[in-house]
């Protein structure tokens, strides 16, 4: 047998040498699957990596630019939209891509708060306004990421400012409602968004300045670390104007007379309106006849380039009494006349809140409208007359009147040869109070906001400086005191009368913001405007950077407020 398995040595060595490769193949499987199993193992409730081939050290290098590196980091590194190729723009997308996603949380957490709240009215009122804010934050993201790529970083900025904005308010505005598990686990939520959201900001300013240049981002500065954007920038100055354009045509009219076909509301004209008008030469012009019209007027996010027309200040009147003092009415709620669609106008009319000094908070005017236009109109209120609230705006030749903290808001705005007016407080005004004309409300260094006067004057109503100078030492107004952590605003140019304190500004609570605040002046006259005893964290502005506060490089509005 020995010999005859000699003969056949040829086949068997097939055999050997196919046995030997299934042995082979097999052990492979093996020790891929098993290598498979404990990295399935490793892996276990915790979200699949999908950037496994992306360069870290880039994200490292960028989440230098954040408040919030590490956060930053953790949520890029599971980001499905970057490569091993990855530019920066790239993860300033993908952070961006991230907070809409986790926005997308947020929204859905809030609306259960919302259908569990029917007995609630406090808590399902917040909620709603909470809805309505993170939709508008949802809309500004989207509209950033659409541009950002294609160059209008300033836009991206602007609009990325009001999405956290609006983060910002939905949290505020459930904390005074955290009576439940629910309400806090969502309100948790929304402070890991606000962070992701941050990030996103932050990374877009150091691309604005930077661009591909990695080593050079960096946190955002402010001017408190002696940092001013664009304010070297020459031949811009501070005295360019514009307004509402002359020679609008009415597209609708609203009278208080009968029988002669116009609207009898201003709410009915504006619902009038076409729906997302993009072109900001296509207006819809709202021509409002004298008369006061007793109403709550909201223009919508998709009523776009609306011109209120009126016959002048205190001819034409929307008045209302809504306050923060009534069940279910929270602040932002309480306006006379709210605006959220961009492109908005206005002209030659008087919006009032008529509440009284003793209601608290009251709104006549809330504006969020992108690139809108106020001219020759009149706000009346107490406390938080003007809800300055977001985006960029532009005031000129109005006048605005109240007491407690009635200029607030954490919009772009720049207000222009205006009127700001103290008005008599309390019920017993002749007792003294103090009195601060703004609040500024940035939330974040990030934030491309700030109340900008130029050429105003600040000054009481007649019947408040008879009180003053009746007892000087009781009655003390300041130019403003800060809302929030980063609030700005300053005043160039401006006439600031007797009843401005020497302090010029007060604190809002202690220590409070006063390192991080930016209060600045230049070149101010009036008895108010002598600077030697000022707060020392209030600041005169380097005449080398004051152009930083111009139109142009605050709100860029060269490129969209009409010349006249």
């Amino acid at each position: 047998m020995h010999r005859k398995s000699i003969k056949s040595s040829k086949p068997s060595l097939s055999l050997f040498l196919a046995m030997a490769c299934l042995i082979s193949l097999t052990f492979i499987s093996l020790l891929l699957f098993f290598s498979l199993s404990s990295a399935r193992s490793r892996n276990h409730h915790k979200p699949t990596p999908t950037f496994a081939s992306a360069p870290l050290e880039i994200i490292h290098q960028a989440c230098k630019a954040t408040r919030f590196p590490d956060s930053c980091e953790g949520s890029l590194t599971q980001s499905s939209n970057l490569t091993q190729n990855t530019k920066p723009i790239e993860i300033v997308q993908a952070a961006m891509f991230v907070s809409a996603q986790n926005l997308k949380t947020a929204q859905s957490m809030v609306k259960t708060i919302l259908d569990t709240s029917s007995a609630n009215l406090n808590r399902s009122r917040a909620a709603m306004i909470c809805l309505e804010v993170l939709h508008n934050s949802e809309y500004r993201l989207s509209s950033a990421a659409d541009v950002l790529p294609r160059g209008k970083v300033k836009d991206a900025r602007a609009w990325m400012s009001a999405a956290l904005c609006y983060q910002y308010d939905c949290w505020s505005g459930l904390k005074y409602v955290n009576d439940s598990q629910r309400v806090n686990e969502t309100m948790a939520f929304l402070d890991s968004l606000i962070g992701l959201t941050s990030n996103a900001l932050s990374m877009m300013i150091s691309y604005d300045l930077f661009q591909d240049k990695l080593d050079s981002w960096r946190p955002p500065k402010t001017e408190r670390s002696g940092f001013w954007e664009d304010g070297g920038v020459g031949g811009s100055g501070t005295g360019f104007k514009g307004g509402v354009p002359s020679g609008l045509t009415a597209d609708v009219t609203v009278c208080k007379e009968e029988g002669n076909g116009c609207y009898k509301t201003v709410q009915a004209a504006v619902d009038a309106a076409p729906d997302n008008q993009v072109a900001l030469t296509r207006r819809f012009v709202i021509r409002i006849k004298a008369g006061v019209y007793e109403e709550t007027v909201r223009v919508p996010l998709e009523k776009k380039n609306v011109v209120f027309i009126g016959d002048g200040m205190g001819k034409t009147v929307i008045t209302g009494s809504l306050n923060a003092g009534q069940m279910g009415v929270t602040t932002y709620a309480t306006a006379t006349v709210g605006v959220l669609g961009d492109g908005f106008m206005a002209r030659d009319l008087t919006i009032q809140n008529t509440a009284g000094p003793d209601a608290h908070q009251a709104v006549a005017f809330r504006l969020d409208s992108d690139l809108s236009i106020i001219e020759n109109c009149e706000f009346l209120g107490n406390q938080d007359t003007l809800y300055a609230h977001s985006l960029r705006q532009y005031f000129r030749g109005c006048r605005i009147e109240g007491n407690v903290d009635f200029i607030f808001g954490n919009s772009a705005a720049v207000f222009q040869d205006s009127f700001i007016l103290v008005r008599p407080r309390q019920i017993k005004p002749e007792k003294g109070e103090s009195n601060a004309v703004t609040a500024h409300g940035r939330t974040d260094p990030a934030q491309s906001t700030g109340f900008v006067f130029q050429n105003c004057v600040v000054n009481g109503t007649d019947e408040y400086m008879e009180l003053y100078y009746n007892n000087t030492k009781v009655h003390k107004n300041f130019l403003g005191r800060p809302w929030k952590e980063y609030s700005r605003t300053v005043f160039i140019h401006c006439n600031l009368e007797a009843l401005i304190a020497p302090p010029g500004w007060m604190p809002w609570s202690g220590r409070f913001t006063l390192s991080t605040l930016y209060y600045g002046e230049f070149e101010n006259s009036g008895a108010g405007a002598t600077v030697t005893e000022r707060v020392q964290w209030s600041s005169q502005i380097p005449s080398e950077h004051v152009y930083a506060y111009s139109l142009q490089n605050f709100i860029q509005g060269n490129d969209w407020i009409p010349t006249s």
